[in-house]
């Protein structure tokens, strides 16, 4: 737009987030300018704030700005249970769906020798001493389905294959309250290969 150059750069930092383009940045810039002023002074306190404090919890990684965050600090928690996640997004979509009571730990990403990840930048030897320490029954891969996801879990799989420990992944499948003609044929794969029997026999 090249009206104002502070105008410009507060635009330009606002497209950092995901899902906003150059129209969206515009839009959120101009009404905190014209219309909430009181708003973005808050966004910015906030957000200076959480850059300074948060950084990772010690045991599952996650973003926190205490050194365990409140989920391995709480002792309500099945430690015998942890859920290994791609990022603390994922922990927020498990907790609202209020059925998992166990622990976590986050990768902040997935294998991808192409850009450079491997285990080490996972934390997975974290992972693993925690496995080795013997607290951990069951370990519950939650990757996402994806190329990436699927070799993650399955190095990690690999890698506890000898450990006293029970490594299970999420299905994946048919949403509920979904209908077959609008699921994806790579979404119906998965719920074909992941089938379970109706009844015991």
């Amino acid at each position: 737009m090249n009206l104002s150059p502070a105008i410009d750069e507060l635009v330009d930092a606002l497209r950092c987030l995901p899902g906003v383009g150059p129209k969206s940045a515009q839009r959120m810039a101009l009404q905190i300018l014209e219309r909430n002023k009181a708003g973005g002074e808050r966004l910015s306190r906030a957000l200076s704030s959480a850059l300074a404090s948060v950084g990772h919890c010690a045991s599952c990684r996650t973003l926190t700005e205490e050194k365990l965050c409140r989920l391995c600090a709480s002792s309500n928690r099945d430690s015998s249970l942890c859920c290994v996640v791609e990022s603390p997004a994922d922990i927020f979509a498990i907790e609202q769906a209020g059925s998992y009571r166990g622990r976590y730990f986050v990768l902040m990403g997935h294998l991808s020798p192409i850009d450079g990840i491997g285990p080490e930048q996972l934390g997975l030897e974290n992972l693993f001493t925690r496995v080795e320490q013997g607290e951990i029954r069951e370990l519950i891969i939650a990757c996402n389905p994806t190329v990436e996801g699927d070799a993650t879990a399955y190095y990690i799989a690999d890698s506890l294959e000898d450990e006293n420990v029970i490594v299970t992944r999420i299905a994946h499948g048919v949403p509920v309250g979904g209908e077959l003609e609008y699921v994806d044929s790579g979404t119906l794969s998965h719920a074909f290969a992941g089938r379970k029997p109706m009844m015991e026999r």
